[in-house]
């Protein structure tokens, strides 16, 4: 484990899945006439080859080798050698704002990137949105037979509700939020978080609590019963959903989030990584990664593109109650909270 906060994301399987992606080992040196992109692995990745690498490459000629999982200590340790293998990386927003700040990135070319076309939110100097997703709430049927839970409340209502909860182990962002909003914070007043009260409203149930640590496992959790409530990224309920389980979904204060793509500074191809963002930030390449998936796409265009099921299914669909994570605030935050968020679980 890294000593920054949420990296390495979804690794228990990401590692076993990537390798069916990659057409190189880790780390792997691109030719001139391609680059090396590096994700999460499992099926955000497979998606983002399917929509992105495989059609970029089929209309430019230039290959797209696979890498991953995304490390923010590798991610550094490159830029700050100089040995810079990685050319485009799928990280998180919160990620790419400090990393800016401390010089590890590439300014994105915008003559190059068709910035009128993405949401401003995603978009910025040194990074141009992958997708965006929300943390929800999520419940086996086939357990809670009776009224539906209706909020982050009944996360800690052990008696209404038994039973194990399942929490992203690599994200204090979205689970020290909603220890607050069940703690009765309101939604305006989430920052600067009141960590002290978030711990101890998580110590209330810290005994019930399985992490899971990849998205295919949290599926597992919660379609198997073995943790039957927690919470999730949106996608991988919706695929839990898909393949006929018994699941509820709570959009309810739902929290949303982004990944960002970023090239890091040195790469040896900043005028490949550039065309490949063009193009998966285009709205055909996100209206076919959302379409995959059930992220949200950050191109203004591409529901037009997407059949209205495939709409129906994304975070933006949900609004009412939605709370944005605060970038800028875990930015400055993360390694501090870090620390504290990992040696509360080890206690």
């Amino acid at each position: 484990m890294t000593d920054t906060l949420r990296s390495p994301r979804r690794h228990a399987l990401a590692r076993l899945a990537v390798g069916l992606l990659s057409v190189t080992a880790l780390g792997a040196q691109a030719q001139p006439d391609s680059l090396v992109f590096t994700s999460w692995g499992g099926t955000t990745q497979a998606a983002q080859k399917k929509a992105w690498a495989q059609p970029f490459t089929a209309a430019s000629g230039i290959s797209v080798q696979m890498d991953g999982p995304t490390d923010y200590g590798k991610f550094k340790a490159m830029v700050e050698s100089g040995n810079v293998t990685w050319d485009v990386v799928d990280v998180e927003a919160d990620f790419a704002a400090k990393a800016a700040k401390d010089g590890l990135l590439e300014p994105i070319d915008y003559t190059v990137v068709p910035k009128a076309q993405l949401d401003p939110r995603f978009s910025g100097t040194h990074h141009v949105g992958s997708f965006y997703y929300a943390f929800v709430m999520a419940f086996n049927k086939d357990v809670y037979k009776g009224a539906a839970p209706a909020d982050f409340s009944a996360l800690f209502d052990t008696k209404a509700f038994p039973g194990k909860r399942t929490f992203y182990k690599w994200s204090a962002p979205g689970v020290l939020e909603l220890a607050l909003l069940a703690d009765g914070v309101a939604a305006d007043k989430l920052y600067p978080l009141d960590l002290d009260r978030a711990f101890r409203k998580l110590d209330t149930i810290k005994g019930s609590i399985v992490w899971w640590t990849g998205g295919a496992q949290s599926q597992q959790l919660l379609a198997s019963g073995e943790a039957p409530i927690g919470v999730f990224w949106n996608g991988r309920v919706h695929s839990v959903e898909s393949s006929g389980q018994n699941v509820g979904v709570s959009w309810a204060q739902s929290l949303t989030a982004a990944d960002v793509l970023v090239v890091p500074k040195g790469s040896k191809r900043r005028a490949q990584a550039m065309k490949f963002l063009a193009y998966a930030a285009g709205a055909k390449g996100q209206a076919d990664f959302a379409s995959e998936t059930a992220y949200a796409p950050v191109n203004l265009g591409s529901k037009a593109l997407m059949s209205p099921a495939a709409v129906k299914t994304l975070p933006d669909q949900y609004v009412k109650g939605q709370i944005n994570l605060n970038t800028a605030w875990w930015a400055e935050n993360r390694d501090a909270v870090a620390k504290r968020w990992y040696a509360w679980q080890a206690q």
